[in-house]
């Protein structure tokens, strides 16, 4: 497959082209952003890293019957990707009640709720990303009633399937970024983008330790060698399965 002209260039993640015009390639950068951007670095093998955990949790997700659009590694910072068009909503699941949601609810961080919580936000950097509701998204045209429904549908079983896989890993998922768009190739509504320790809250079962983006947003250092203990125990969990 060949990498053609850049076609969004991220923060994160730049986009490329591919001589299929179905298909594109993701390459992962080594910054690390939060807060809406006021707060970046630069983590020398970060971007490999997100590449790779992505790359086994969309494939996982791939056998176990979740569209996404994730095909295959091309390099350590790279992946070939279905193109889509983006759907700008977060669905983000939660299995306990922490940051952002802790401060607005005014309970402790951590929280273990008896029910798991679904937040939507409408994906807008110059809004600042809000909370909304699904009349809102309807309203703003973005998705039908209908596509919304399926979308909370696959957010669901994402979150119990990867809350399994991490489990055997060690790992509590306290929840979880979803992205959704439309595949080009056949209009399927899929997951879109990356699935990592800068998507999701990952707690070590044993000692509560924080292995996520977290780890940056709250200045707790080593967020390199968060993410690869994040990747070597998936990957010993997978082979041990395969």
């Amino acid at each position: 497959m060949k990498k053609n002209e850049l076609i969004f260039n991220g923060n994160e993640k730049q986009v490329f082209a591919t001589d299929d015009p179905d298909k594109v390639i993701f390459r992962y950068k080594d910054v690390t952003l939060a807060y809406n951007s006021i707060k970046r670095a630069r983590f020398l093998g970060k971007g490999a890293l997100d590449n790779q955990i992505s790359a086994l949790l969309l494939g996982y997700l791939n056998r176990n019957g979740i569209e996404t659009h994730y095909i295959e590694t091309v390099s350590d910072n790279e992946q070939l990707c279905r193109k889509i068009e983006i759907i700008p909503l977060e669905i983000i699941v939660r299995n306990r009640v922490c940051g952002s949601l802790a401060r607005r609810l005014g309970i402790q961080d951590g929280f273990k709720q008896p029910n798991t919580i679904v937040d939507l936000r409408y994906n807008n950097d110059e809004l600042g990303d809000p909370l909304i509701n699904e009349h809102h998204a309807v309203a703003l045209g973005l998705v039908s009633y209908d596509e919304l429904d399926h979308m909370y549908g696959v957010a669901h079983n994402v979150n119990i399937l990867l809350q399994e896989l991490f489990h055997k890993a060690g790992i509590e998922l306290v929840d979880v970024k979803i992205e959704f768009g439309r595949a080009s190739d056949n209009g399927h509504i899929i997951i879109s983008d990356e699935i990592s320790p800068d998507t999701c809250r990952l707690w070590d079962e044993a000692d509560g330790n924080r292995l996520d983006k977290d780890r940056f947003r709250l200045d707790l250092s080593d967020v390199v060698a968060s993410y690869r203990s994040v990747l070597e125990r998936l990957n010993k969990v997978v082979k041990e399965e395969s």
